[in-house]
């Protein structure tokens, strides 16, 4: 079944039921209007909308930027985002990061998305933190938004806080707790710890054994990674 042919029978359901759409059915129909320019989609998204359903708003701002219409698509994330729309408000912080001398306001809706778990917006809120990029710089703060994300497997994220915990930067200085990090961000196919784990192997240390081969091996596979996935991290 294609996509047209599956939402419009969503369509006919929801309307022979009666009742509210699921939010995945909700991105169900957003996807067909993106991706397949459906008016019918893109109409019954705004109507959604319209009714105040978060997620609709949401799907409908990421539709509205990915035309450039920023301004419309603000409106509907703050709408969103002030209904507790994490995904919302962490779009509202990389609406405002894209705009100068901003980021104190980004800031405000990483932290919000951030406290929900968001993982993008927590790695992002570090960032901010780390480097004092409009805002003050406080390196322990960077380091729990970075654990936050690391644990909700953002892999960049676990590269940056085992940086931190060998370099005892915002946390403890703590070696075991860095190479755990850097191998899970490794795991993950991060291609610059996959790098740093394989310069690991090469010497080896008190917690690796030297290893010439599995180093080389490794060194290919993060070259590899670096090409194919560098629009993942």
């Amino acid at each position: 079944m294609n996509l047209r042919l599956a939402c419009a029978l969503l369509f006919v359901l929801l309307a022979g039921c009666g009742r509210a759409p699921l939010p995945a059915e909700i991105e169900a129909v957003s996807m067909a209007a993106s991706q397949r320019g459906d008016d019918a989609a893109e109409q019954r998204l705004q109507e959604w909308a319209a009714d105040g359903m978060p997620v609709a708003e949401r799907e409908l701002a990421l539709l509205y930027r990915k035309r450039h219409r920023d301004d419309q698509a603000r409106a509907l994330f703050l709408r969103a985002a002030r209904q507790g729309d994490a995904e919302a408000a962490h779009q509202l912080g990389e609406l405002e990061r894209d705009r100068p001398g901003t980021n104190a306001q980004a800031a405000q809706w990483y932290r919000q998305a951030a406290r929900q778990g968001h993982p993008k917006a927590a790695l992002r809120l570090a960032l901010l933190l780390k480097n004092g990029d409009g805002i003050p710089a406080d390196k322990t703060a960077a380091a729990h938004w970075l654990g936050v994300a690391a644990q909700a497997g953002d892999a960049h994220a676990m590269f940056l806080l085992s940086n931190a915990y060998a370099d005892g930067d915002g946390v403890p200085a703590d070696p075991r707790r860095a190479r755990e990090l850097l191998e899970r961000a490794a795991d993950r196919e991060y291609p610059a710890a996959i790098q740093e784990l394989a310069l690991v192997k090469q010497t080896g240390d008190d917690l690796t054994p030297k290893d010439a081969a599995e180093a080389d091996q490794l060194l290919k596979e993060g070259a590899e990674h670096r090409r194919s996935n560098a629009h993942r991290f």
